[in-house]
Order: C-alpha cells, then sequence, then structure tokens
C-alpha cells in the first residue's frame, strides 16, 4: 500500500506512552450480566474477540459473561495520562502511528464526498492509540485483548498497535509489506461502524437486539452490522483507489481477504479446538467476510452494503 501521499488527521490521541496500568481512577461501566448467558460458543468467540475486530460486543449484546474461572469484579484502569499532563493529540510522528493518521485522514476525506454528494454532513471519528490498558470513557476499559474496537456513545476508535503484528505472527492474515493494507482494512472495519452510527443502525439494532427472543437472533444482527462494516471498508477502498490510483500494490487485496478468513467466527472456533456453531456468530464466517468486504470494493457504493435486506445473507 503506498500511502506517502496521505492526508494526516489530527483526531488522534496518542496514549502509547502513557502506562494505562492497573490504578483506582475511571473505568466507566464493565461489562453487564445479561440474563441466561451466553453459548459457549459466543463466550469462545468474545475470548478471542481481539482477533474478531468489530464493535464493542458490550454495545450491541445486551449481556456478556467472558468465563476465566470465576465471577471477579472487572478491574478499573487509570486514566491515561502523561505526569506532565494530558496525551498528546495531532498526527504521531513515529512510522506505524503517521500511516494510522494518513489512513484516518483518507477514510475521512472520502467520506466526507459521499455524504455530501447525498446531501449530508460527515464528522469523523477520533483514534485513540493505547498499549495493553485504558479508560474506554462511555464504553468502559478498552483492553488489548478486546482488539480494535469502535465505541458509540464517544464516536471513538481504540486501537493497541500490538494487534497488528499479532494478525501477522499469531494469525498469519498477512506478511511483510501487505500487513500495511490490512490495517488499513482494520481501520476502515471500524470507521465503518462509525457510519453506521452517523447514519442511524447502530441505534436500530441495538433496540432491535433487546427486543430479540434469543441470544442466537441477536447474535444474528450484530453479525450483519458486522458484515455490513467489512463491505463499507470495502467501498473506502473502492473510491480511495480511484482517487488515487495505484495506492493498492500487488497482494494487498490477497491480504485482506486473509485477514477476514483468519478472523472468521468459524475459523476462530476452529482454531480453538471447538465445534463451529453458526448460533453463536458475532461477526460471520469467513466466506461471508470475504464475500462483503469485496461486494464494497467492487461496488464502491454504500446501497450494496445492506446486508440487511431479506435473503443478504
Amino acid at each position: 500500500m503506498r500511502y506517502d501521499d496521505f492526508r494526516r488527521s489530527d483526531e488522534i490521541e496518542d496514549r502509547r506512552d502513557s502506562g494505562g496500568g492497573m490504578g483506582g481512577g475511571g473505568g466507566g461501566f464493565g461489562i453487564p450480566m445479561g440474563g441466561g448467558g451466553l453459548g459457549i460458543g459466543t463466550i469462545i468467540v468474545l475470548g478471542l474477540v481481539g482477533y474478531a475486530f468489530g464493535i464493542d460486543p458490550r454495545i450491541l449484546i445486551g449481556g456478556a459473561e467472558i468465563l476465566t474461572g470465576g465471577h471477579q469484579q472487572a478491574p478499573t484502569y487509570q486514566t491515561d495520562r502523561r505526569p506532565g499532563g494530558p496525551a498528546p493529540t495531532g498526527a504521531p510522528k513515529d512510522e506505524m502511528g503517521s500511516m494510522i493518521a494518513g489512513v484516518l485522514g483518507e477514510i475521512d476525506d472520502r467520506w466526507n464526498e459521499i455524504f455530501q454528494a447525498d446531501g449530508r454532513s460527515y464528522k469523523g471519528p477520533r483514534i485513540v492509540l493505547f498499549r495493553n490498558a485504558t479508560n474506554g470513557g462511555r464504553c468502559g476499559m478498552a483492553q488489548s485483548a478486546m482488539g480494535p474496537f469502535y465505541c458509540p456513545p464517544d464516536r471513538q476508535i481504540f486501537l493497541d498497535t500490538a494487534f497488528f503484528r499479532d494478525v501477522e505472527t499469531k494469525f498469519r492474515g498477512c506478511s511483510g509489506s501487505t500487513c500495511k493494507f490490512t490495517t488499513a482494512y482494520i481501520i476502515a472495519h471500524e470507521a465503518g461502524h462509525h457510519i453506521q452510527n452517523l447514519l442511524g443502525i447502530l441505534p436500530r439494532v441495538q433496540r432491535l437486539q433487546e427486543q430479540a427472543g434469543s441470544k442466537a437472533e441477536a447474535n444474528a444482527l450484530q453479525v450483519k452490522v458486522e458484515l455490513q462494516a467489512d463491505c463499507l471498508s470495502g467501498v473506502w477502498v473502492n473510491r480511495e483507489e480511484k482517487k488515487r490510483p495505484g495506492f493498492v500494490e500487488p497482494g494487498d487485496i490477497d491480504a485482506a481477504l486473509a485477514t477476514a478468513t483468519a478472523i472468521g467466527d468459524d475459523t476462530l472456533q476452529r482454531n480453538a479446538g471447538r465445534r463451529v456453531v453458526p448460533d453463536s456468530f458475532t461477526h460471520g464466517s469467513a466466506a461471508q467476510r470475504k464475500h462483503w468486504f469485496m461486494t464494497g470494493y467492487k461496488q464502491g457504493t454504500v446501497q450494496a452494503c445492506n446486508t440487511f435486506a431479506a435473503g443478504a445473507l
């Protein structure tokens, strides 16, 4: 992926050098304990949620219980603050931070164009970079094990950049220089959740999940949300490629598809040595994730990403 000429966004808060250890500071709400609990397959997936990036599952799943050998009070984490003041904002200077700022800048520019063409105003998300754990605002604690996620109430994306190394080394979702494009795909997926939030899709889905008669029904709704975000990430790649011909290099799309395969719910469950349980899926199968990313990439329109249409899945 060529990104030297990307516009760097200033909507970055860099907490990576701020510590983020356990402490007594505010951490927001924890994971609610929903009635009935989750199926074993979903528990497995949530246990590996760091490797199936998406929307904070606490926002869309009415109750989540990650079993870790007993019921323990969730720890709180100090807000990330340097001794001399707040964490720095603006485009970071290191290579990884600069690339993320560039990807966000281009995502914002392309979506601003799409929204303007539809007569809408657009305001992009902010990305919070951190290590290990940090205050996630109204989404509670952001922890590395959760992976990248979007917090709808605060309109922020939380990223522990170590996740991108895990995609390459632990899950073989990419290799070499193509991992840069995989990073862009992941950020574009999170930005897809922001688009859903702006369009009112996330609030509507949350209401439907609260009314759902079963966990399987609620999970099926979240799968549609996640696959739509995959599709919207493909829309951005389509628009960016038209704006900057040559930004996608040989092997980049294959790397994105390999990542989609590595983080499909069925792949995660198999790798955990468990039976594949479709009713427990929260992000979609490997085949579904690949299909919807390519749908957005080939067609380049929001309209193509209607995963909620009858028979779409």
